[in-house]
């Protein structure tokens, strides 16, 4: 079998692993590549691969940089069968579109302003009959259910495991017969974190020969996930005191959901104020919907919840915004609100124009509450922290930070260095023939490495873009 690493390669954002197995090419996630603007068109329009030539795509879930670029892989001639679970497909459903909907209005704003500037205009990655299109190669499978892969026949077997990282998040194992050898081997993709609201905790997959996994916070410690309701809270209480907004990048699966419910419990305890509450992002709304139609993936604890009848996503102080009128009419309110919107790493979409509003404000606090890559406007803002006189670029042009910019790592969907260490203790060391990092920047994949080697795992790789291996 070979590999080729396409994405997510030292960085993390763009995950794609192309496999060739028994003559057939599949590919592991087709995720969008997140970054500087024009670099990241480059990458995104060039795959490693011709996609015409690929079989199947396995996909590990919904997140735009694991789905995002299925729209631009159809476009150019992929015709093959894409694998995932019920929820994923459903998610990508709304997020694939969305996707298309902001290149193009984004295109279209930015390209007002260059026109203005004697500059080229840049045209969106792809359109929204691309997204439209390509969903109808998804097939759905199912956690546990082994299946195999159209014109595989029973040479590649597939069977999910559920990742609590979001909705319908999956690893992922082949059993795969090759030249008369047979062997097992797993892609993570993102793996969630034990004791997360909502969902259940990440399976563990059992022992495999080959591992690809991720490793976004390889030398990081999170604040522990039980401390999310209390550091909320005290970031509210402050902004509040203040009289400002609060400003949150926010995926709009998973982590949109999983504020709300924190924010139940502190209101339904009298611990914070009840402050208009805004989710100003139509894709969050719709992702909303599809969290209530998927209740296999929740936990215990939210099961229960659900069937005594508390819908937790529906407060008397929050508010849905759909029309874009009414999201630009909340730069005019003066009282404390708070604002969520996306996207999660304030990279396009109605999130901007919020923190182009506010981010000049001293009373306005922007919350930063998941991963941001580098070269996003989310990492520059947790960057200007450590900067006098810091200034962010939106829509090309510059803004003085004088918000407060608060970074909760207690609401990673990613598991941190311990949390993988524990994962990874789990497997037999004398099976365990090769493990491959992707999903991470080089500094906490290095450190990652390293401990890997403390326990006592003996070949570990750090691909980069566009390197192959034969397994």
């Amino acid at each position: 079998m070979k590999i080729k690493f396409c994405g997510a390669d030292q960085t993390v954002t763009g995950s794609q692993h192309l496999l060739e197995i028994n003559g057939k090419k599949i590919l592991l996630d087709c995720g969008l590549y997140q970054g500087k603007r024009e670099e990241s068109y480059d990458i995104n329009r060039n795959f490693l691969f011709d996609p015409k030539e690929l079989h199947a795509v396995i996909l590990s879930h919904a997140h735009i940089d694991h789905s995002g670029n299925l729209p631009m892989l159809y476009s150019k001639g992929f015709t093959g069968d894409i694998y995932t679970t019920s929820a994923s497909r459903d998610l990508c459903s709304i997020m694939l579109i969305d996707s298309a909907h902001i290149q193009e209005s984004d295109v279209k704003y930015v390209n007002k302003r260059r026109l203005k500037k004697n500059l080229a205009p840049f045209k969106p990655l792809y359109r929204m009959e691309d997204a439209v299109n390509v969903l109808k190669n998804f097939k759905t499978v199912s956690y546990h259910k082994k299946f195999c892969i159209d014109g595989l026949n029973e040479k590649v077997t597939i069977e999910y495991f559920d990742a609590g990282h979001i909705l319908g998040s999956a690893m992922m194992v082949l059993e795969i017969e090759e030249k008369g050898r047979k062997f097992k081997f797993a892609f993570s993709g993102d793996i969630g974190r034990p004791g997360l609201p909502i969902l259940k905790d990440p399976e563990f997959i059992g022992d495999v020969q080959f591992f690809i996994s991720e490793s976004t916070y390889g030398g990081r410690s999170h604040d522990k996930s039980n401390m999310m309701d209390e550091q909320l809270a005290n970031v509210l209480k402050e902004a509040i005191s203040k009289g400002g907004k609060i400003i949150i990048p926010a995926f709009s699966v998973g982590r949109t959901q999983e504020i709300i419910y924190s924010l139940s419990k502190l209101f339904e305890n009298n611990v914070i104020d009840k402050i208009p509450i805004f989710i100003d992002s139509p894709l969050s709304i719709k992702a909303t919907d599809i969290f209530k139609l998927h209740p296999e993936c929740y936990d215990e604890e939210f099961s229960k919840m659900i069937l005594e009848g508390n819908n937790v996503f529906e407060l008397p102080n929050l508010r849905y915004v759909q029309d874009v009128e009414e999201s630009k009419s909340l730069n005019s309110i003066k009282e404390s609100c708070l604002i969520i919107s996306a996207s999660g790493m304030a990279e396009s979409g109605r999130i901007l124009h919020h923190l182009k509003n506010n981010v000049e404000d001293s009373n306005s606090t922007i919350l930063i509450v998941g991963f941001m890559a580098e070269h996003t406007l989310g990492r520059r803002l947790i960057d200007s922290r450590n900067e006098t006189d810091a200034v962010v670029r939106i829509f090309g042009d510059e803004y003085s930070v004088n918000a407060k910019v608060v970074v909760l790592n207690s609401f990673s969907a990613h598991a941190d260095k311990d949390e993988l260490h524990d994962y990874f203790d789990k497997f037999d060391r004398k099976i365990l023939e090769k493990i491959f990092l992707v999903h991470g920047e080089p500094d906490q994949q290095a450190i990652f490495k390293d401990s890997l080697k403390n326990m006592n795992f003996r070949d570990i790789e750090i691909p980069f873009r566009g390197q192959e291996f034969e397994v």
